[in-house]
């Protein structure tokens, strides 16, 4: 595989607190790379930085080769870079159709909130994504409605419906029952990767880390601690210790 996103030597500090400090990483194209650590690690700061939301006091970020450092959010998703976030952003008053027809006419550069609601190809396009991520049911039910997961579900449609090449998923199990964890990211992943998008997501679920990452990364103090397949990260001594509150004590066994 060849590197999609490409990330040397970012540097962030927000007053004495080093949110990025000397952040290496490269993003290879179709994978599904898990992003861990505990709170105040610096995880959500680089999706911030990598998405155009905060600007690196140093390093570099490229896309497919590109430099995107210092590029504003909307050019950096026009490039092909999505998110969704750890809040769904949502128009709560507008049905689940209505949302994901608003992300289709974004796309095409149709900014007014009526055009995607009467184009017809818009509909069409927002009923057939929906479909793929199993939520055709909920179609004409407001977003303000919904249970959480199902809010999760219709954010990262809505990043979809843009057409990215890689979507950066921040926290996209919280707030979510622990019955419908499993559920959820099984229906992301099947049409993320039937899409062929890359996908790089913060958990702090390790049983959803350990199904379902090709890589796990993990976060400490602005840097980055650990890198590698899930068995090997999520069953390393010093990632169970570091890691707190995190990682049971007894590991996690990911699947083979």
């Amino acid at each position: 595989m060849s590197v999609l996103l490409s990330a040397r030597d970012l540097r962030l500090a927000f007053g004495g607190l080093k949110a990025a400090d000397g952040i290496d990483l490269d993003v290879e194209g179709g994978e599904f790379l898990a992003i861990i650590g505990p709170n105040g690690a610096g995880k959500t700061t680089f999706i911030n930085m990598t998405t155009g939301y905060l600007k690196p006091q140093g390093g570099s970020i490229r896309f497919d080769g590109q430099p995107i450092l210092g590029l504003s959010p909307r050019r950096i998703v026009a490039l092909g870079i999505a998110r969704s976030f750890q809040l769904p952003q949502l128009f709560t008053e507008h049905t689940v159709l209505q949302n994901v027809a608003l992300a289709v006419a974004a796309r095409e550069g149709r900014l007014s909130l009526m055009a995607p609601l009467l184009r017809r190809a818009f509909r069409d396009e927002a009923a057939e994504l929906i479909g793929r991520f199993g939520l055709s049911g909920v179609a004409e039910a407001r977003a303000d409605a919904l249970n959480e997961g199902t809010r999760k579900l219709v954010d990262i449609a809505m990043a979809v419906a843009l057409r990215p090449r890689l979507i950066m998923m921040d926290e996209p199990t919280s707030g979510v029952a622990a019955s419908e964890k499993m559920a959820i990211v099984e229906t992301l992943v099947r049409v993320l990767r039937g899409a062929g998008v890359t996908a790089v997501f913060v958990e702090h679920d390790m049983d959803v880390v350990g199904r379902f990452a090709d890589r796990v990364a993990v976060w400490g103090q602005g840097r980055i601690a650990a890198l590698g397949p899930p068995r090997e990260i999520l069953n390393d001594p010093e990632v169970q210790r570091t890691v707190i509150g995190i990682v049971p004590a007894g590991g996690v066994h990911a699947p083979a």
